[in-house]
């Protein structure tokens, strides 16, 4: 029996990046009903506008994806980028003056 280890090149860092309008009560609906929809899939947020999900390999950031297409708002501008774990690893975050660590990726949970 072979042990499939986590590899940092195969566990992905899915971002998504919007820029909604909300000048109507329309689009603040809109708004409002596409950042809960990221949430209730398992995106946290990164910054304003940024939103994070981790995802055990490319296959599940693909299933998110389309996940993330299928709610979609009608205006604005959204866009989705898949990382690696190495890659996502390497950022560089700064609160103010002092560089700070870049947060733990999701929990791990192993079964036998």
């Amino acid at each position: 029996m072979s042990v499939s280890r986590f590899s940092e090149y195969r566990v992905m860092w899915l971002l998504v990046f919007f820029d909604l309008p909300t000048e109507t009560k329309k689009d603040i609906r809109a708004y409002t009903l596409f950042r809960k929809n990221l949430i209730r899939d398992g995106f946290t947020m990164f910054q304003f506008s940024s939103y994070i999900r981790h995802c055990a390999s490319m296959e599940n950031a693909e299933v998110h994806k389309r996940r993330v297409r299928s709610f979609l708002p009608e205006f604005g501008k959204v866009g989705i980028l898949c990382l690696t774990d190495k890659q996502f690893g390497s950022m560089e975050l700064f609160f103010g003056q002092k560089p700070q660590p870049p947060s733990a990726p999701g929990q791990q949970l192993e079964l036998f």
